[in-house]
């Protein structure tokens, strides 16, 4: 089932999508540790706008103050791949997808390498206020 939802992610993103491993056994859910769960995709620059800019079309450019986080980030989700236009295929089948969007200013990186490391100061963090516009 896994494949072919990395199906639909190949043909959305023209990437290879990652599969994603449990970390600990859940036996309410039936998962086992090191089984695979999910499949996903890491999408920047142009791509990433085009495919955002289908998904929104989805949810007709409205989302809930819910779907913002504190630090700027936001996502969302739709129930059927095939709304963002991409063909329905009966040997696929239909699935639902989670939109996720990290928000970050240029100087990011300061936070995050190595050496010389150092914290990116209050008012150049991107706000829940900001990301809503």
């Amino acid at each position: 089932k896994l494949t072919r939802a990395a199906k639909v992610l190949q043909s959305l993103t023209d990437q290879t999508p990652v599969f994603s491993k449990a970390r600990y056994t859940v036996r309410t859910f039936s998962i086992r540790r090191n089984e695979k769960i999910a499949v996903h995709c890491t999408v920047r620059g142009d791509k990433a706008e085009e495919i955002l800019e289908r998904g929104l079309k989805v949810k007709e450019y409205e989302l809930f103050k819910e779907n913002f986080s504190a630090t700027g980030n936001f996502g969302f989700g739709i129930d059927e791949h095939i709304d963002l236009g991409i063909k329905y295929d009966p040997s696929i089948g239909i699935y639902g997808m989670d939109f996720f969007v990290v928000l970050s200013r240029p100087g990011k990186r300061v936070s995050k390498r190595k050496r010389a490391r150092a914290h990116v100061g209050l008012h150049h963090k991107v706000t829940k206020e900001e990301a809503k516009k």
